[in-house]
């Protein structure tokens, strides 16, 4: 009989939620994930989200950008929030190389292995401590596995403080697993926390639900 599926970084190693600097060893390691469409190696280690594989939230979400008709065109600035060692952000600067692509993480440790991963792949990233991106910045897309384990009252601050920064006409795309509260989340981010915005349940697939809030032009 196999053994069971090992439960990812959200789950064991928790701390990566909270920490600018993780206890556990440094110990780095390259992974081999698809992304954009291609197969890449990138660096990972312990104490940053999901450091041993490529988490099943955000592997629902990036289809979403790769099916994205047009977006190679695009330019703008748009933000990874939480990045971890940076599947999303990555993918957006692979994808869309006319955007400015930003992301963020309280964790030190994996805004080191994204900023060295961008440079392996020979990408620009902007990877920074939410407390140093400029205040004036406007997203046209927020993209993001938000960190629901910080609780529901730190989840929904942390929302309250990025989601008012998209742009007229922006969009922000939160993957949220079902029974860790995604209809919940829905609901509160419908209810008119944020005002000028809609929000819709744009896909539902192994478990998540992908949520979009479209702020009006």
């Amino acid at each position: 009989m196999p053994a069971p599926e090992p439960e990812n970084d959200a789950a064991s190693d928790p701390q990566h939620y909270f920490t600018a600097r993780p206890a556990t060893a440094d110990e780095r390691r390259d992974l081999t994930v698809r992304l954009a469409g291609r197969d890449v190696t990138v660096e990972t280690a312990r104490g940053v989200f999901s450091g041993d594989r490529l988490d099943k939230g955000t592997a629902v979400l990036l289809p979403l950008l790769q099916d994205d008709p047009g977006a190679a065109d695009r330019t703008g600035d748009v933000l990874d929030l939480g990045c971890g060692w940076g599947p999303v952000a990555l993918s957006l600067a692979l994808l869309r190389p006319r955007q400015v692509v930003h992301a963020v993480d309280v964790n030190e440790r994996a805004l080191d292995l994204l900023r060295r991963n961008a440079e392996r792949l020979g990408v620009d990233v902007r990877a920074s401590l939410p407390e140093a991106v400029d205040p004036a910045l406007r997203f046209t897309e927020v993209w993001s596995n938000p960190p629901i384990r910080i609780g529901k009252e730190a989840l929904h601050a942390l929302l309250l403080q990025w989601l008012p920064r998209l742009a007229p006409g922006g969009r922000a795309h939160l993957v949220v697993q079902k029974n860790l509260g995604a209809d919940s989340l829905q609901t509160w981010l419908a209810s008119g926390v944020l005002p000028g915005t809609r929000t819709e349940r744009a896909t539902t697939s192994k478990g998540f639900r992908v949520l979009t809030v479209s702020r009006e032009d």
